[in-house]
């Protein structure tokens, strides 16, 4: 929005350029004093008004900037500070960073160390487990061996017993009865004899 004075100065340009030239000049020309005067007038009393605004405009804006200047410090120190405590901290996580990546790599090679020796005890564990189940297994194999050899020969000392005891029984059994065997085998004789003489 323009100032007074500038539209001071734009109505004295109108002015001018609205009056009649002087007779016979180029450069001369006839204004009414009165008007001049009144502009001429307002311009003086309007200028020290504007200049005062200005320089308070000026003076505002000189203590915005110093503000903003004082702002922008105070920012640009608080981000130093912070990008400081930020380097620091950095440093600081990339120590920890170190340390627990030691400490994992060691707790790794402590575990590996560990299942490993495990594994080679379990190892030896099985096989020596393997080595007595054998053992056990050869032993209790011997002993059925053993018990299915004595067992065979008994059950065949049994059978011979059983038989000689079954032949003294027959013996015995046939030695109730001499008398019907005589007479069968006499029999058989007469019988053999007398059918030759039927046919003569």
């Amino acid at each position: 929005m323009s100032s007074r004075i500038e539209q001071i100065i734009d109505e004295l340009e109108e002015y001018i350029e609205s009056c009649k030239p002087k007779f016979m000049s180029n450069s001369e020309i006839i204004v009414n004093k009165d008007e001049i005067d009144d502009l001429i007038r307002e311009l003086r009393m309007k200028t020290p008004d504007e200049i005062k605004r200005y320089q308070k405009i000026i003076s505002n804006k000189e203590a915005i900037l110093n503000d903003a200047r004082e702002k922008a410090e105070k920012l640009i120190n608080e981000a130093t500070i912070h990008t400081n405590e930020l380097i620091s901290e950095h440093e600081i996580m990339q120590q920890a960073y170190a340390q627990a990546n030691e400490v994992v790599t060691m707790a790794s090679q402590q575990a590996q160390e560990i299942l490993d020796k495990a594994t080679i005890e379990a190892n030896e564990l099985r096989m020596q487990a393997a080595g007595y189940t054998e053992d056990r297994l050869a032993e209790l194999e011997n002993i059925i061996l053993s018990a299915i050899q004595a067992s065979t020969s008994n059950y065949e000392n049994l059978l011979g017993s059983l038989g000689q005891y079954r032949d003294l029984i027959h013996s015995n059994r046939q030695a109730l009865h001499p008398a019907e065997e005589e007479f069968e085998d006499l029999s058989l004789d007469d019988a053999g004899n007398s059918g030759p003489n039927v046919i003569q």
